[in-house]
């Protein structure tokens, strides 16, 4: 068969299949990213029936899916309100860093995969899922919750140390030594604090520099000002997401929400595509002899999150039920863990065991954050005598 044709066919089938598995998921109320892994570990290495044909532009597409991610997870935010979310949940933020990234550090030593693994899956525990987190409040309609502001700020903050964490892991993958390891965070360092500066002093140029009243051009101007941007950033030695994050912070009004609107069906279909590359690249067989280590970590990371959020809402004064919620919101890991540990693959520093651990961990916690949050009301009212917050419509809430 022709190899254009073959090629159109299985990509063809690979949107088909896409499509397929996210009615799925939302049928059963639940992430597609579980299943897109799935999907991908299915045809991948070692599946069942290996597409060999596409990889060219599944790779190209894959990059473009992370691009989009963090473009519009900077567009949720401006530069005035991540400044208010860092003041507001730094504390919070050391917490759940110290919590929730040493898991995934103590595991890899102990699996032998040295420092670098330890600093990747490190990251990989540490960071929630926005994408989940965002879709699973809208879903349960707690986004007006007392506790919810919590949430997010704690995100925010987690936002912002990918955004140090992410150059310093390109640099450590890119094997550089210490002083050129100092340059890149150095060159990171200014980049995103003149991009900062720009977002909270000149915003409205930067956004009217991509606006416009037609949405093909809009569409046009927003998406090559994001691959642009992501480009330099990383031939900066900037991670390319953090580029676009960065961007994303910078375009704020009127301006983000109509590219949030224009852009989202264009993520969802590269981030699907992402995420279908990284199953494509993992061997279901390497997958069983890590799956102990990923239920340990599921345990123990679901615990830690639920702590943290916990901890963090009893410091804004709210009640018990708010607590659990806000802990429970928090567990869910997804894309940043996955664009982790697919950026330590792809620079080949690290061993494949390392993939299908964060393979297998992120189809845990895609699962188990959802169902965490749905059901943390029943359970917490069943463990009591009587619910939460009966005495007033104010402690109801949280």
């Amino acid at each position: 068969m022709d190899h254009t044709a073959l090629s159109l066919i299985e990509l063809g089938a690979v949107f088909f299949g896409l499509g397929a598995l996210g009615r799925l998921a939302g049928k059963i109320g639940m992430s597609p990213i579980p299943l897109y892994l799935i999907g991908g570990l299915c045809f991948g290495q070692g599946g069942f029936i290996p597409l060999g044909d596409i990889g060219d532009f599944t790779h190209l597409a894959s990059e473009i899916g992370v691009v989009l991610l963090l473009l519009l997870l900077g567009l949720e935010y401006s530069a005035a309100e991540l400044f208010t979310g860092l003041k507001r949940s730094w504390v919070a933020g050391v917490v759940d860093i110290v919590l929730n990234a040493a898991p995934g550090a103590i595991v890899a030593l102990i699996l032998g995969w040295g420092p670098i693994g330890a600093i990747v899956m490190a990251g990989v525990t540490y960071i929630s899922s926005s994408g989940i987190i965002a879709k699973v409040l809208g879903d349960l309609g707690r986004l007006g919750n007392r506790e919810t502001p919590v949430v997010l700020s704690i995100l925010v903050f987690e936002d912002l140390v990918m955004a140090l964490y992410l150059p310093i892991l390109t640099a450590v993958l890119g094997g550089v030594s210490f002083l050129g390891g100092m340059k890149a965070v150095g060159i990171s360092l200014m980049v995103i604090t003149v991009v900062l500066v720009i977002a909270l002093k000149f915003g409205r140029y930067v956004s009217a520099a991509v606006d416009s009243p037609d949405r093909e051009v809009f569409l046009l101007k927003v998406l090559g000002a994001a691959l642009l941007v992501a480009g330099v950033a990383s031939a900066m030695q900037v991670s390319a997401a953090v580029g676009a994050f960065l961007l994303g912070i910078a375009i704020s009004g009127s301006t983000a929400e109509n590219a949030t609107h224009m852009l989202e069906p264009l993520r969802d279909l590269f981030a699907a595509v992402f995420f279908v590359v990284f199953g494509l690249n993992t061997n279901p067989a390497s997958i069983p002899p890590v799956l102990g280590w990923a239920v340990v970590l599921a345990v123990a990371t679901t615990l830690t999150k639920v702590g943290t959020g916990w901890w963090a809402a009893r410091r804004q004064g709210i009640g018990k039920m708010g607590r659990a919620r806000a802990g429970a919101a928090l567990v869910a890991r997804g894309e940043f863990s996955i664009v982790i540990a697919g950026l330590a693959v792809a620079a080949g520093a690290v061993t494949g065991e390392l993939a299908a651990l964060a393979t297998a961990y992120v189809l845990l916690m895609a699962i188990l954050g959802p169902t965490a949050a749905r059901i943390v009301e029943p359970v917490a009212r069943a463990l009591q005598r009587k619910p939460f917050g009966s005495k007033s419509p104010a402690s109801q809430t949280g």
